[in-house]
């Protein structure tokens, strides 16, 4: 069935001590997902409001994000940005332990790290870590729960931070060792997180070599080194993920969805989908709704 809604539907943190945080640990059994509307709600695709993070203690999930489908077995963990979309599969019965936070109450180097960290895959946990994982989480939940202990929304706030810091730097152990962080590499960063910012409304990379106080070529030049892309392919994959995402989870029409992109010249956008994708908007929304 056509999916009508046209909006993707965003999961708001449970925060139950309204402090930009929120904690739980659940056991999930394949039969929750026997009945149909049960089923339905676990597996309707969503964001999360949070930098949201997924502690899997017990058992397997299958579960799609953004369009590319992982099986991850336990202990593993997997890190879901705010902006992307995602959903449950399937699942073996599972213990899972969740932490989800705004950017406020992060630490802001930690925001940094995890702004880059936009498109991490899950992650297999070694059993040393695993472990100092799943320990410091139990403190975070005890001081979580324990809301009439003195100065309690500091020690959630930095009990939950230790818990990022600890998760980020298996997430960066897996990356490979670079001895320089080179000049190319803060540009291609800083251009990343621009045009996370303004996709819908600066097209060009002209506009965010203005803004980054280089030229266009150099901004090219940095962006193709870091990432095998010119800047505007990159900022066209950026634009048409985020166009994939509404044809896929929305039932919002090609054009409505052109202009919530920046985009008056709605034959324009369309050439330009086919052009980028190989398929035409509507044919992408209906082999993907099949």
């Amino acid at each position: 069935m056509h999916n009508k809604q046209k909006k993707i539907p965003v999961n708001t943190m449970d925060d139950f001590f309204r402090q930009g945080i929120a904690l739980d640990r659940n056991p999930i059994s394949k039969s929750d997902f026997t009945a149909a509307f049960q089923k339905q709600e676990a597996t309707q695709s969503h964001r999360d409001e949070g930098y949201t993070f997924h502690i899997l203690e017990k058992g397997s999930v299958k579960i799609e994000i953004d369009f590319k489908f992982y099986e991850v077995s336990s202990p593993a963990v997997v890190y879901l940005h705010p902006d992307q979309v995602h959903r449950m599969r399937d699942i073996e019965d599972i213990v899972v332990c969740s932490l989800s936070m705004s950017g406020e109450k992060l630490n802001t180097a930690y925001l940094d790290i995890l702004e880059e960290l936009s498109t991490a895959i899950p992650l297999a946990l070694g059993a040393e870590a695993f472990t100092a994982i799943s320990d410091c989480f139990a403190l975070c939940l005890k001081f979580y729960h324990n809301k009439a202990a003195r100065l309690h929304p500091l020690l959630v706030r930095d009990s939950c931070n230790v818990l990022i810091g600890l998760l980020l730097s298996e997430f960066m152990n897996q990356k490979k060792p670079q001895d320089v962080f080179s000049r190319y590499d803060k540009v291609a960063k800083s251009f990343r997180r621009l045009v996370e910012e303004n996709y819908r409304c600066l097209k060009r990379a002209g506009e965010y070599a203005e803004l980054l106080h280089i030229s266009t070529p150099y901004l090219n030049e940095c962006i193709k080194n870091v990432t095998g892309f010119t800047a505007s392919q990159a900022i066209q994959e950026r634009i048409m993920l985020e166009a994939k995402r509404l044809l896929y989870h929305t039932g919002k029409s090609v054009k409505e969805i052109a202009f919530d992109l920046g985009y008056t010249d709605y034959p324009y956008f369309s050439r330009l989908f086919s052009k980028t994708t190989g398929l035409s908007a509507k044919a992408f929304r209906s082999k993907n709704l099949d």
